[in-house]
């Protein structure tokens, strides 16, 4: 039978601590009590939960609504739509307006007429936005950032990073560390650029999980690095396989770890390529701005 951690008593009314589960009280009065005595102990069982959580593989990147292939980790290599808000990969794209045969701008995937003017296209993505659109946020927020077809804005690119983060935006709580980490639009703060980077890797950013490798190996930490590494080499991130073989010449990784990350860093890169992406990929980079829609960088 369960027991009261403060007072001893049993009975099944019993509520657990809610930060580590380990123990159980009451009421919140004898919680507050035994406070003093659990708190070193809670503390530790908490950061091994959100560790857990952390260094855990997050799913890969969604697939291309078109060819079912993975979409690829450069933001640059695909293309939001604001018209259903589907995010596409450039092959997709390229290869429609090729068998159509045609200038006129309309979406591979819903078959929509492109948008006429700029403030057409600010205004699709504003209606995605107020639909909840979480990557409609994002990217508005990064015009904002950048001052790219609306005036620059740093408060107002947070406030769309902040609101889209709520609703599991990856790439927006990346940002937001960028933005603290920086101090841009806010004071600077290491402990809560961190934060949201770890909040973005768990989403399955695989940029804040390389950057917070970086972070975690520059402080010394070189364990966690590697796990970062491992689990975002394992996404598919070029860079991050690189510093596991650094860390493996360095003896932080071992053979067996270094020729595992090497086969799923191959595993991912290969559900990301298609004889069609790879044919079409230096002309995408050439012609990607004469195609309507906005990039998802």
């Amino acid at each position: 039978m369960s027991m009261c951690a403060a007072c001893g008593k049993g009975g099944d009314g019993l509520k657990a601590c809610t930060t580590c589960k380990l123990v159980k009280y009451c009421n919140v009065t004898c919680q507050k009590v035994h406070r003093p005595n659990h708190k070193k102990e809670c503390r530790k069982r908490a950061a091994e939960i959100f560790d857990e959580s952390l260094f855990e593989t997050p799913p890969p990147n969604e697939d291309c609504p078109i060819c079912f292939l993975r979409l690829p980790l450069n933001p640059s290599d695909a293309q939001y739509r604001v018209c259903c808000g589907k995010i596409l990969c450039f092959a997709c794209v390229h290869a429609d307006a090729i068998a159509r045969q045609s200038a006129e701008q309309i979406c591979p995937f819903c078959r929509t007429p492109g948008a006429t003017s700029h403030d057409e296209e600010i205004a699709r993505i504003k209606g995605r936005i107020e639909v909840g659109d979480a990557v409609a946020m994002y990217l508005l927020g990064c015009g904002y950032q950048n001052g790219k077809g609306v005036r620059q804005d740093s408060n107002k690119a947070l406030e769309l990073w902040r609101r889209a983060a709520k609703r599991g935006s990856a790439e927006s709580h990346c940002n937001i560390g960028h933005g603290y980490f920086h101090g841009i639009g806010v004071e600077k703060d290491a402990k809560k650029a961190k934060s949201h980077w770890e909040l973005a890797a768990m989403g399955g950013d695989v940029a804040a999980r390389y950057t917070l490798g970086v972070a975690e190996g520059s402080t010394g930490n070189i364990n966690r690095a590697m796990k970062h590494f491992m689990i975002s080499a394992e996404l598919g991130c070029d860079d991050s396989l690189k510093e596991i073989q650094n860390g493996f010449l360095e003896g932080h990784v071992t053979k067996d770890e270094f020729e595992k990350a090497m086969y799923a860093h191959k595993k991912s890169t290969d559900e990301m390529q298609s004889d069609q992406r790879d044919t079409l990929k230096r002309w995408i980079n050439d012609q990607r701005d004469s195609v309507e829609g906005i990039n998802v960088a």
